[in-house]
């Protein structure tokens, strides 16, 4: 094992899983707050999201329907409200709770990881004097000035000068650089390693000022490793769209959103090569559904597919319409924001924003800015001086009102620490954990409810960030992203160049930085539903160790970088791999599930002092439906 395998293994996973086994702050209930001053899991490296340990306990209570934890100590600390789940939905309730109903309404957030924020996760990556920061979840506030007065407000609360965005993004840095999209060919799935300077996909859109390819379609594809007939079918497709379609103007929209796009590639256009059918099923790696054999035509276009520009949505549903839609869905493509709005740790410095708004002693400054290089103690989160606390490494186990849902003024909870069951009690409780989740927790919750709930199962999602010593082999090959169709990862970029409170992106290709490679796992066989093929590829996720991802990492940045500019050994200074199990919400789709809308505001109603937050309960993965729906459960609590 090499050198880097061990010191990550050790410096990440192990202390990841013992994070629960520091000793606690002192305090009158002697239970939590991690008093070591050297507790500080954004710097860990290894397996984090979630990491060893952090899932154990749910899937006792989940999967094994476990109800025995020993004995139960009762902490007799009472609270105004107790949020479960640490992320920015989670975060958002608490703040919302004070502001709406005073300052000394004590408030204890309880989360089952070893950090908060949730998807919002910072990875700080030092490579010998130089610290870079880089998100590990959550990247980006999208098309801000199009959200709700709620999220509006809640920005201007924690200082965020959304306008600052303009200067603190470096929009020249990749034209500067000569950095362009392209994809990756890998020898084991296409016969040999290639790169070829074209992404055959929109995922550039979410990389702002990133040049478009110079090379047309057909000058492209004749350099890729595909065979003759697959170039001639990927040629076709790109040539394709809405416009191939023989389908009537006022018919187009219900036609799009109730027809495969497997089946337009295959029937309408003639693909079958298997080639092709991979650089389709791996085009879309963002929020918007499973991979594209499971994908309506809408769909599709929506992600931006191989051979669809979503800005031909307008083909369908004119300028008015389309503008409804992309504001609902956060889809601005050619108007509207320019996708800039990304701190240097992405969502992670709201995260730590709201943190420091409510336990002011946890990091220094007072602005949006200083956040950004803010050391946050976490020995503070869970002082008991605090009104607001937060205790991390806990996993709820069960939250039951004190007697009849309907008059019960409290709520009794449950959760698991260090191997043992504690018990609080709270006069409201806001569930922003994941949904599916909470009918195992909430024993007396109504059938119908439960079944809802249960519905809303979410997509699995990695984000591995890689802390390089220099990026000259990225610039060598003029990379700023590359799509990787036949890799785990399908997505490797340089991390957004931004500069703000003090930190500097990286400046020459001599510098250190980090870079990001992204994965939307997906099952083994093709087109079997999408539920199936999340669970297939959770357990897969889980499965692995750290020596099997850095494997994967090795072989792929190794064969698309060139020999002797790149050496995996010599340039590879650290790795952190966020792994969510849970990740995106799924919306379901016509070909699929189309009734999880319907589910997810049946399942998030009120029940007694107990409401439910989180992306799940709006179905989308943007951190504006995190905070929304947080309002919502609060006010919900009246």
């Amino acid at each position: 094992m090499s050198k880097i395998t061990r010191r990550d293994f050790i410096n990440g996973t192990l202390l990841a899983a013992g994070a629960s086994m520091l000793p606690f702050r002192a305090s009158s209930q002697a239970v939590p707050g991690l008093s070591d001053p050297l507790y500080y899991p954004p710097a860990l490296k290894g397996l984090r999201g979630n990491h060893e340990g952090s899932y154990t306990d749910a899937h006792d209570r989940a999967v094994a329907e476990k109800s025995d934890w020993g004995p139960n100590t009762d902490l007799n600390e009472e609270y105004d409200l107790i949020v479960v789940g640490g992320g920015i939905s989670g975060l958002s309730a608490a703040f919302f709770y004070q502001r709406e109903h005073g300052k000394d309404k004590k408030v204890l957030i309880l989360d089952n990881h070893d950090d908060f924020g949730g998807q919002c996760a910072r990875n700080e990556h030092t490579i010998g004097d130089d610290t870079r920061l880089i998100f590990g979840g959550s990247q980006t506030m999208v098309s801000p000035h199009a959200r709700s007065e709620t999220v509006l407000n809640l920005y201007k609360d924690l200082g965020i000068d959304l306008d600052r965005f303009k200067t603190a993004y470096d929009v020249d840095f990749y034209k500067r650089n000569n950095l362009g999209a392209v994809t990756y060919f890998n020898k084991e799935k296409f016969g040999e390693d290639r790169v070829v300077k074209h992404p055959f996909s929109n995922y550039q859109r979410f990389v702002e000022g990133i040049p478009r390819s110079e090379l047309s379609y057909k000058e492209a594809v004749k350099q890729t490793p595909l065979s003759e007939k697959g170039k001639e079918q990927l040629l076709r497709v790109l040539n394709g769209g809405l416009h191939v379609l023989e389908v009537p103007k006022r018919k187009l929209e219900e036609y799009i959103r109730t027809h495969s796009y497997f089946d337009y590639l295959k029937t309408t256009l003639g693909v079958d090569d298997p080639g092709v059918l991979e650089m389709a099923r791996n085009s879309c790696v963002d929020n918007s559904g499973p991979g594209t054999d499971v994908a309506t035509i809408e769909e599709a276009l929506e992600c931006g597919g191989l051979g669809l520009d979503p800005v031909t949505l307008k083909d369908a549903y004119g300028q008015k319409e389309y503008e409804k839609y992309i504001k609902e869905y956060g889809y601005i493509m050619d108007d509207g924001d320019p996708y800039i709005h990304h701190f240097p740790d992405g969502n992670a410095s709201v995260a730590r924003l709201l943190v420091r708004k409510m336990i002011p002693d946890v990091g220094e400054g007072d602005s949006a800015e200083d956040i950004v290089l803010s050391k946050f103690n976490y020995s503070e989160l869970d002082n008991s001086g605090n009104v607001v606390r937060i205790r991390l490494n806990s996993t709820v186990v069960k939250v039951k009102h004190g007697g009849d849902p309907n008059s019960s003024s409290e709520v009794f909870v449950n959760y698991i620490n260090n191997h043992k069951s504690y018990q609080i009690k709270g006069r409201g409780v806001v569930m922003a954990c994941y949904n599916v989740i909470i009918p195992h927790l909430v024993p007396d919750l109504p059938g119908e409810q439960a079944a809802a709930l249960g519905r809303s199962v979410r997509m699995p999602l990695q984000y591995t960030t890689v802390g390089l010593k220099n990026w000259r082999a990225m610039k060598e090959m003029e990379i700023g992203l590359a799509m990787s169709p036949g890799n785990m990862h399908q997505v490797v970029m340089m991390d957004f160049p931004v500069s703000m409170g003090g930190y500097n992106c990286t400046g020459t290709p001599d510098d250190p930085c980090a870079i990001l490679m992204v994965a939307c796992p997906f099952g083994e066989a093709v087109g079997a539903p999408p539920i199936e093929q999340f669970r297939e590829a959770r357990y897969r996720m889980l499965e692995l160790q750290f020596k099997d991802y850095e494997t994967e990492i090795k072989a792929h940045l190794s064969g698309m970088l060139p020999k002797g500019s790149f050496e995996f050994d010599r340039d590879v200074e650290s790795i952190t791999i966020n792994r969510w199990a849970h990740g995106y919400a799924y919306r379901g789709s016509a070909l699929f599930d189309p009734d999880m809308y319907k589910m997810a505001r049946k399942g998030r109603q009120a029940f007694g002092r107990i409401t439910i937050a989180g992306v799940d309960s709006d179905l989308g993965s943007y951190i504006h439906v995190a905070i929304d729906q947080a309002w919502r459960a609060v006010k919900e609590l009246g």
